[in-house]
């Protein structure tokens, strides 16, 4: 008899395919395109509204400044800026191998899931001028001006002086003096949830478009795209092989190859050799058949798929964070369709 858990799981996999089907990559072209925008956002003078069709892109030396409002900006592949309220910044590169800009006022967290080989990210704020070139969660403040790395290392550039600030260390970026302290990772604010919130959904709206670009035999760039999922109604991170998994939260973002190995179902088969016969269900490392689909198969340490942390939560649940709302290791892969 087939158990329940097979069939639960049969139907996931039915519904995983037609959601699929929805998303289409689009790949980027140049870094500054405006993904999300909740409340009081301007680009120059022209007040953002929220879209799922219409993502502005911000043009070289272009402005993006806040007032009761959030936004979410998206760089090069795999690095997003989220923007706080009362802030601002200017964008003065727009290239993808070479992004640069600066922060004006308030608040930032850049969350880079993956920086590409011969790619930079540079961030200008006060005195200083910070390269983001190691994959992780990074905080900038105006005022006071300093940087919070929580994951990754930032090379910060300020008075002629190259300052390496690591992981669960802040560098003030004013004054005579710069001294490296300790912060706790964990004295968060409304600013840091929400871009950490929209990484969790980004990472889950990742399986089914993949799995589209997968069906559709699309090329991803050695260094990922962004791809849109209007399932989620957002844009997704796809990396161009094997995953990537954010060592401080957790989540995971695949590639299309990736994602059909996950998630591709053998055929069940039916023994009568030897001594009887009996349905025998397949295994299914690091899933769970549950009453919504999965849990389990999104989000992973980054040493073992079948550890699952908080990020794999079900869909709608998901949908729902993103109304609200590193450093990487990458698995080995190959080449083109097969990544």
């Amino acid at each position: 008899m087939i158990s329940f858990r097979s069939l639960a799981l049969s139907a996931g996999v039915v519904a995983l395919s037609a959601i699929a089907a929805s998303a289409q990559p689009v790949i980027s072209a140049k870094a500054g395109t405006i993904a999300k925008a909740e409340g009081k956002v301007y680009l120059g003078d022209q007040v953002v509204e929220e879209s799922l069709t219409k993502f502005p892109d911000i043009k070289e030396n272009g402005v993006v400044r806040t007032e009761d409002g959030r936004a979410e900006i998206l760089l090069g592949p795999g690095t997003v800026m989220h923007l706080g309220e009362n802030s601002s910044f200017r964008l003065i590169t727009n290239r993808l191998i070479d992004t640069r800009l600066e922060l004006l006022t308030g608040s930032a967290v850049v969350d880079a899931e993956q920086i590409p080989k011969d790619t930079n990210l540079t961030v200008v704020c006060k005195d200083a001028t910070i390269a983001v070139s190691k994959a992780g969660h990074y905080r900038l403040d105006a005022e006071p001006a300093r940087i919070k790395v929580f994951e990754g290392i930032a090379d910060v550039l300020i008075r002629n002086e190259h300052i390496a600030v690591p992981a669960g260390k802040m560098l003030g970026l004013t004054g005579d003096t710069a001294s490296i302290e300790k912060f706790d990772r964990n004295d968060t604010d409304s600013l840091d949830n929400w871009a950490r919130r929209r990484g969790e959904v980004m990472a889950l709206a990742n399986v089914s478009a993949a799995k589209s670009i997968y069906n559709g035999y699309s090329q991803v760039p050695s260094g990922g795209q962004w791809s849109f999922n209007p399932y989620f109604g957002l844009y997704t991170y796809i990396p161009g092989s094997g995953r990537f998994c954010d060592s401080f939260y957790g989540y995971c973002y695949w590639s299309p190859y990736a994602v059909n190995q996950l998630y591709y179902q053998p055929p069940a088969f039916y023994n009568n050799g030897g001594g009887g016969g009996g349905y025998s269900a397949p295994s299914y490392t690091g899933m769970a058949a549950t009453s919504s689909g999965y849990s389990g198969a999104m989000a992973s340490s980054s040493s073992s798929v079948s550890s699952a942390p908080a990020a794999a939560a079900s869909s709608s649940s998901a949908a729902s964070s993103a109304g609200a709302s590193s450093a990487g290791h990458g698995s080995a892969g190959g080449g083109g369709r097969g990544h």
